[in-house]
């Protein structure tokens, strides 16, 4: 491991490991703190597994405990490393998953852009847009990305103080800090981190002394020009009982869209995940129409996408029968019965905004300019038209106007349909991509 890693880095992280012995193929090392257990296990943890394989010892796992949970004695103090700052032993880092690296994402038009801004976070050094706000609906990559992200800054610069958590544990973190008035270990604790990421930050909405301790965390990370990745489920202007000095702190960086995934983006990432899952399982066959047949039919959310794939994959190794049409049919009858496209009304009202490029504080608004009012009435229209929402539910969406403001919508559209042709091109396009 020295001779791999370096002096500096062997002194620091491995030679203070005490090696407690092998029971039923696990490794027991004894660790001054659970904090370098973690960092040890997540960087080192497969280059010693590796040298155990070397050494012909069969271990499938190490488990690293702290010296203070431990009957077995550490090494003497002279031996260990320099002891941890608070900020150091409590780092609060939820765990990194191994398969969400930049290697495994597969890139296509919906999240390119999405993925050209993490890559360029995570090449470290001087970037023009801080922070970076990656926003989207389930299943459509940012929590992988930002996982690859930290992956990828540990792995080129390892000292880097990396810190992913969820807005949730952030929000747990500083009432814990309150009860037991530690204000000040959770200040430095956040803010002497050289990567801040906090994901799904819509959980602090309306919660306000979490957001005021957030925005000055925000605050104090950019003063120091340290990077800031956060994610949501919405855009900033979107989240209800989001401060106004967060949203516009937010909105100061690079915000991005991960668009739900287009058929050439899920069939990419079916057959990615089918070679892995194959070759896991050697005797399992597939027709290659199933990957189009699911790409086709299961369209909202990638983690769906992929779970019905592992379900085809185990069921054809446990029974030993070819993954056709026929067996992904009738194994999987309900995920594609759940997954028939739902089309909602926020749904048609961001892609209405989009598309005529107007912000959706618009659509619901009072203005009567036709340059809004005519897309608001496209939006209604689609509303009727695609869901089963009835026209008081529709209306109320539209701003908590009445259910004859919705009739006159629809009809004006429909008359205009027959007579303009900018528009009839509109609403089927629309149609057509809230159908996809």
């Amino acid at each position: 491991m020295q001779a791999s890693i370096g002096g500096d880095a062997f002194k620091n992280w491995i030679d203070p490991l005490v090696f407690d012995g092998i029971e039923n193929a696990v490794a027991r090392f004894t660790v001054p703190t659970s904090f370098m257990g973690n960092w040890v296990s997540r960087n080192y943890g497969d280059a010693i597994l590796h040298l155990f394989s070397v050494e012909e010892t069969h271990v499938e796992r190490l488990e690293f405990n702290a010296a203070a949970n431990r009957s077995t004695p550490a090494k003497p103090a002279s031996k260990a490393p320099e002891t941890p700052s608070v900020q150091e032993k409590e780092l609060p880092s939820s765990p990194l998953d191994d398969r969400f690296t930049f290697d495994g994402f597969v890139v296509g038009k919906p999240n390119e852009l999405a993925h050209a801004a993490a890559r360029r976070v995570a090449e470290g050094g001087p970037v023009s847009f801080n922070p970076l706000f990656l926003y989207g609906g389930v299943g459509l990559g940012k929590t992988h990305l930002m996982h690859a992200i930290a992956h990828e800054i540990q792995a080129r610069d390892p000292k880097a103080r990396v810190l992913y958590i969820s807005a949730e544990q952030f929000m747990h973190r500083f009432v814990q800090a309150l009860r037991f008035k530690d204000m000040y270990t959770f200040k430095e604790l956040f803010r002497s981190v050289d990567v801040l990421m906090v994901d799904d930050v819509q959980f602090i909405a309306g919660k306000n002394s979490t957001q005021d301790e957030f925005f000055h965390t925000f605050n104090a990370l950019i003063e120091n020009n340290k990077q800031i990745v956060i994610s949501a489920d919405r855009a900033p202007g979107e989240i209800d009982g989001l401060e106004e000095r967060i949203r516009s702190r937010l909105q100061c960086g690079l915000v991005v869209d991960l668009h739900p995934t287009d058929y050439e983006l899920r069939l990419g990432i079916l057959h990615s995940k089918a070679e892995a899952q194959i070759l896991q399982n050697p005797g399992v066959e597939m027709d290659p129409k199933v990957l189009e047949f699911l790409a086709h039919r299961i369209s909202s959310n990638v983690r769906v996408l992929e779970g019905a794939l592992i379900r085809l994959i185990a069921f054809s190794s446990l029974v030993g029968r070819e993954i056709t049409l026929d067996m992904a049919q009738e194994c999987l009858a309900d995920i594609l019965r759940s997954s028939e496209r739902k089309v909602t009304i926020d749904e048609i009202q961001r892609k209405v905004a989009d598309h005529y490029n107007l912000r959706m504080s618009d659509l619901l608004s009072a203005r009567r300019a036709r340059a809004v009012a005519r897309p608001r009435q496209v939006a209604m229209f689609l509303s009727k038209m695609l869901t089963s929402k009835s026209l008081p539910e529709i209306g109320r969406k539209f701003g908590g106007r009445d259910h004859t403001t919705v009739i006159h919508a629809v009809k004006r559209i429909e008359e205009l349909k027959l007579s303009d042709y900018q528009i009839a091109e509109d609403v089927e396009l629309l149609r057509r991509m809230l159908e996809a």
